[in-house]
């Protein structure tokens, strides 16, 4: 099912997860909603590089910025100087993209 992010953005205020979601699209599914923890807790034990980038943003969400900065280094990222929803909604969309 290719989506985009506004068809995504839409199935938040419904309050059902669309099916075959990535488990990247799952946590920001969850933070989009409100759901911090349950966003963490899909992401928190991947090692991978993709994982690691939005470890990196919830903690920037969080406030814990040096945390988030060493989730950003181990992603080979940099804090982006955009506002928390505008990553959200890149993020989003790098992986609708794939």
């Amino acid at each position: 099912m290719m989506m985009n992010l506004q068809e995504f953005k839409s199935t938040l205020s419904s309050g059902e997860m669309p099916e075959n979601l990535s488990v990247y699209l799952q946590a920001l599914w969850y933070d989009g909603r409100g759901d911090w923890k349950a966003a963490h807790d899909l992401i928190d034990q991947r090692s991978d590089k993709r994982s690691a980038h939005l470890h990196a943003y919830l903690h920037r969400k969080e406030g814990d910025i040096w945390n988030a900065d060493y989730w950003y280094n181990r992603a080979g990222e940099k804090r982006p100087a955009v506002s928390l929803e505008q990553e959200w909604e890149q993020l989003v969309q790098g992986f609708l993209a794939g």
